[in-house]
């Protein structure tokens, strides 16, 4: 027990000391003595009040051999802090101020990294990620040889993934509500926007099904010509896709109507 309290007085006196020297360094007017306080913060994992101190550096070293060491350690420290919203910007800014710093590429990344864990699952509004693939485009054009490259590569195909597969729901949900006539629309409509969805032999699938069952559904004068569309996309589904596990299902559907298309 004496043990417990001497060890819970000893952590007390350790906090209350970097607390105490972190308060000292924000009043300090010693730049070297904050500069190197400000590392010694981040080395410690204490990465928020690194971050502070950083920023607070930044307008006194300002033109100084260290002025892209400090902007870049604020954004890091944020980053590590996992205080995205602040760290994001501070790339941002970094990047363009300071293009061909040794840090750039990095910064580049970590941008990168900060815009990717700030997008949405593929329910919600995607606008996030539409950005994040713009800046990760331009960043590979820009730098074809990054060590970089290949994480932003796969973070670019989880990206890309998750807007099919946006598309592609979002056009189902018609045919799931039984609005056949709208799904048949919103299906053939996400393939004109992006033939090489990733979800496109199901798209095809309910694009004939929501065919068929709209032909189905139709009052009996507007059949033929419904089930005329039906089998238009049978021929566009088996032709792409002649072992799908949908074709069984499909031909039984196309042999159905050809008696009333006769």
């Amino acid at each position: 027990m004496k043990y417990k309290l001497t060890l819970i007085s000893f952590l007390a006196l350790l906090l209350a000391s970097c607390s105490s020297q972190y308060q000292a360094l924000q009043e300090s007017t010693d730049i070297e003595a904050k500069y190197k306080g400000a590392f010694d913060f981040f080395n410690a994992g204490k990465y928020a009040k690194a971050a502070a101190l950083f920023e607070s550096l930044q307008l006194p070293m300002n033109g100084t051999p260290q002025d892209d060491t400090v902007q870049f350690y604020t954004g890091y420290a944020h980053y590590k802090d996992r205080d995205l919203s602040n760290a994001e910007p501070c790339f941002e800014t970094f990047i363009n101020t300071y293009p061909r710093s040794p840090f750039a590429d990095k910064a580049a990344y970590l941008r990168i990294q900060c815009l990717y864990n700030e997008t949405y699952r593929y329910q919600l509004d995607q606008t996030p990620t539409y950005k994040t693939i713009n800046v990760i485009s331009q960043y590979i054009s820009e730098n074809p040889n990054s060590k970089y490259k290949a994480e932003c590569l796969k973070i670019l195909e989880d990206l890309d993934k998750r807007l099919d597969t946006k598309q592609y729901e979002s056009a189902k949900l018609y045919y799931t509500i039984e609005e056949y006539k709208s799904a048949h629309y919103a299906l053939k409509n996400v393939l004109k926007e992006n033939a090489e969805n990733i979800y496109r032999e199901d798209i095809l699938y309910y694009t004939a099904m929501s065919a068929y069952k709209y032909a189905l559904n139709s009052v009996k004068s507007k059949q033929k010509e419904r089930y005329m569309i039906f089998s238009d996309d049978y021929y566009n589904f088996v032709g792409e896709y002649p072992d799908s596990k949908y074709r069984k299902e499909l031909d039984n559907l196309f042999e159905k109507i050809q008696k009333f298309l006769d």
